[in-house]
């Protein structure tokens, strides 16, 4: 760290009134009972990333609820810590959360900005630095990492002009900018291909259904056979505690971890195994991987699949609570679209048993019988999606390049070691209403735009 900044503590922001700090609702002011399917989103500690949101699994509150909770909505420009295990991970609220609930689990940081730019600081609290700093404090003595209102105070800042925090952050938020945005392609390629399938093969609009004879409602000469005739699995690979991590290691390990609730790739659930393993229990990009095991209580995991993204060269191995899907007579992209979106998941993981944890037998899934389009249907529909799933591995890529090269810059930009006092730094647009008075420009890559 640059010695010649000076440093600034949260809780000197408290007492100063430029800071607030608010514990989530208690437990009885927000229950269980009281989430629906559609409303409000409360951020958890599930849905907090390193800066961002994570809202695959989101869970919502009615209107009416949201309004007695008054207290604890969000604004843009709150800071979201998680409580516990998550002490190192926080979300910058964005305009998209504005008026969002956080959760009982959740502490939020309500910066003025008048001393620290709120997108300043959420950078600050990415570095590995504080990051270390943090699960050290919080975890001193305990089973499980737990932050307070104690331990936020004590969080220190550096402390550069304000000018220099606002160039600083444009500078990593363009990085995060072209990353959203590749994100949202992502999304919409996805939901493309999910369109597709269901628009030929949940309501059977497919090409010739007009001229197709139907018997109770099945198109007539479709197979239909026991699971095994379509593809095969393999189970995964039993593991020690102190054989993954969360460090780089020598592969990657796909865990329950790696599964969205209700079914896709998670990233951020990826860890890291230095065990041995057998060839047939890698898996590579476009394979189909399910989950055989859950520990959630409305089976959200289990029977679901997910589709393995580019993996830049590296091995990753499946843990012995999630199978390999192999297709015998269809390509990995059709059998992921149709484990993914026909509704099998939600038929097979009825057969998961279990107390405390529910697991399913892998042998079932091959003795079910399913009816599957002929082949040429399959092999259409297959040429027609997988140039969508090219492409979302293309930007996958490169949002893996974006985010090294902006956590290279992190640090530097932070310590000072890369001076921006003398940049001319135009300010990219979702930081436009911040300052009214820059010009507009052009999307344009962060090496451009700062060179």
């Amino acid at each position: 760290m640059n010695t010649s900044v000076p440093m600034i503590t949260i809780g000197d922001l408290v007492e100063q009134k430029e800071a607030k700090i608010q514990t989530g609702p208690f437990g009885t002011q927000l229950k269980a009972s009281e989430y629906v399917d559609c409303g409000i989103p409360v951020i958890n500690v599930r849905n907090v990333g390193f800066g961002d949101i994570r809202d695959a699994d989101l869970e919502f509150i009615t209107n009416a609820k949201a309004e007695k909770l008054n207290a604890h909505r969000l604004q843009k420009g709150d800071i979201v810590f998680g409580r516990k295990g998550a002490v190192e991970r926080h979300a910058l609220i964005g305009a998209k959360q504005d008026g969002w609930v956080q959760g009982s689990d959740c502490l939020r940081l309500r910066l003025n900005g008048t001393t620290i730019c709120g997108r300043y600081a959420s950078y600050y609290l990415r570095t590995r630095a504080h990051q270390d700093w943090m699960q050290a404090l919080c975890s001193f003595g305990a089973t499980m990492a737990s932050l307070n209102h104690d331990i936020v105070k004590r969080i220190a800042i550096p402390l550069p002009s304000r000018t220099t925090q606002r160039k600083i952050a444009a500078i990593l938020t363009a990085y995060d900018d072209l990353i959203e945005v590749n994100k949202r392609r992502i999304a919409l390629l996805e939901k493309m291909a999910e369109e597709l399938y269901r628009e030929w093969f949940v309501r059977l609009r497919f090409p010739g259904y007009q001229d197709t004879r139907f018997v109770k409602g099945v198109p007539e000469g479709w197979p239909f056979d026991v699971g095994a005739v379509f593809f095969d699995h393999i189970k995964g690979k039993s593991y020690a505690s102190h054989e993954i991590s969360d460090e780089d290691g020598a592969c990657f390990f796909i865990t329950l971890k790696s599964f969205h609730r209700r079914g896709g790739y998670r990233k951020e659930g990826l860890k890291y195994f230095s065990g041995s393993y057998k060839e047939g229990q890698c898996v590579e990009a476009g394979d189909v991987v399910m989950a055989v095991t859950d520990m959630t209580q409305d089976r959200a995991v289990v029977g679901e699949v997910a589709r393995i993204p580019n993996l830049y060269g590296k091995k990753a191995v499946i843990s012995l609570d999630v199978i390999r899907l192999m297709p015998k007579k269809m390509s990995t992209t059709f059998l992921y679209s149709y484990m993914r979106y026909s509704g099998f998941a939600n038929y097979i993981k009825e057969f998961a048993n279990g107390a405390n944890v529910l697991h399913l037998k892998p042998d079932l899934i091959g003795k079910q019988k399913l009816l599957f389009p002929p082949a040429d249907l399959r092999d259409k529909f297959s040429n027609l999606v997988e140039p969508f799933y090219q492409e979302i591995d293309a930007l996958e890529e490169a949002n893996g390049v974006l985010t090294k090269t902006r956590d290279l810059l992190l640090p530097r930009l932070i310590s000072g070691k890369l001076s921006v006092e003398d940049l001319d730094i135009q300010f990219p647009p979702s930081m436009q209403e911040d300052t009214p008075a820059a010009p507009a420009e052009q999307e344009a890559s962060p090496e451009t735009r700062y060179a």
